[in-house]
């Protein structure tokens, strides 16, 4: 039933939960949005919470998740802590009966992806997740390019996403470190990757995979700068057939230094497009589309004022995080998940987990479709 015009212009109130990528980008992301309001934070520790609400004028504050759950005026909640802890928080979420906004990547593994999309599903409420890149002009310009066959047959797909974020070996040990809560290159941008391909090029087919970790030691400043044991993964080379046959590669390493960046290469039997950007300190602006018809030479093509953000932030981030924004209250307003939601999540989990089951196996597996893993 669509919503009423007045029901449509109601401000939703908001819970943050987790304050690293939530403070920098989350809270200033609903509290730009006409439609949304920050109601409430948590962190837990109960004092980093409190100092948060403080300074970003935030009535609630607390250290505990069902009192932050417990309040009328919680709406809905974005959920930003590490993947370790999504599943049991998102779970809880959905089960007070609150929409969710879910970082990548989405949890620990493919199933309990699914049990939360079935959760959401079951108590109709809306489950998105923040894949960025769908929202950036220069990608929703190459999208277009695509829907038009500007390639015709794809005959080769190649992406590099070749970065310096964690070249330094001084770089503290966390968390991310750890790839039993998630850590490591693979989920921080892979989770992203894989999402694209299936937004742009459709479903993937099979796989083969080489992960690695080129700084097996970190120093942990909460011990005193004791280096701790890396293993999660850093570099990860990905070989992919997709489900129209077109062979796809993969290159991740956030330990390049001068690395070339994030670019997407497009060649087909008419033409290609490369869409890429060599700026490594920041993974949205400086993106840009080049073109060519077979036998031509490639050509930044401008970017249309249609789908330039309206306006952008020294933090790159925050502009396309708006416009997850602008999908979730549109999802919310409509009563149904748009993409990208939580079924587009389970497929970015189910191609990471099965990235590491080809790397652990040194071998090529199989992708099973995204309807058959759900109705599996």
């Amino acid at each position: 039933m669509a919503p009423s015009p007045d029901t449509v212009q109601d401000t939703i109130g908001i819970a943050v939960v987790g304050t690293g990528f939530g403070r920098k980008i989350h809270i200033p992301g609903f509290q730009h949005h006409h439609r949304t309001k920050v109601v409430a934070v948590h962190n837990r520790n109960l004092a980093t919470a409190q100092a948060i609400a403080g300074q970003q004028q935030i009535p609630h504050a607390s250290d505990r998740l069902e009192d932050i759950l417990a309040l009328p005026e919680v709406e809905a909640v974005s959920v930003t802590t590490p993947p370790f802890l999504h599943y049991e928080i998102g779970k809880a979420v959905l089960q007070a009966g609150k929409h969710l906004l879910l970082e990548k990547p989405m949890a620990m593994n493919a199933e309990e992806v699914k049990e939360l999309a079935n959760l959401a599903q079951a108590k109709n409420l809306v489950a998105t997740a923040d894949f960025e890149f769908r929202f950036v002009p220069a990608w929703q310009l190459l999208a277009e390019y695509l829907s038009q066959n500007y390639v015709g047959k794809t005959r080769l797909i190649k992406i590099d996403w070749i970065v310096t974020s964690r070249a330094d070996p001084q770089r503290p040990w966390n968390w991310y470190a750890r790839k039993d809560k998630g850590g490591g290159a693979l989920g921080a941008v892979g989770s992203h990757a894989f999402d694209y391909i299936n937004w742009l090029f459709g479903e993937v087919k099979s796989l083969s995979a080489l992960l690695s970790c080129a700084i097996p030691q970190r120093p942990d400043p909460q011990a005193g700068g004791k280096l701790k044991t890396v293993d999660a993964d850093d570099t990860c080379l990905i070989m992919m057939e997709l489900a129209d046959g077109t062979p796809c590669q993969l290159n991740i390493s956030s330990v390049t230094h001068n690395g070339r960046g994030h670019w997407v290469e497009v060649y087909g039997e008419k033409g290609t497009l490369v869409l890429g950007s060599d700026n490594l300190k920041d993974y949205v602006h400086g993106f840009k589309l080049l073109a060519a018809p077979a036998g031509s030479d490639l050509k930044e093509v401008e970017i249309p004022q249609r789908l330039e953000f309206p306006q952008t932030f020294p933090d790159g981030r925050l502009a396309p995080f708006i416009r997850i924004v602008d999908r979730f209250v549109e999802s919310i307003d409509c009563g149904k998940s748009l993409a990208p939601s939580l079924q587009e999540g389970v497929y970015s989990q189910l191609l990471m987990d099965l990235t590491h089951q080809a790397n652990q196996s040194r071998s090529w597996v199989d992708v099973p479709s995204l309807d058959r893993f759900l109705g599996s």
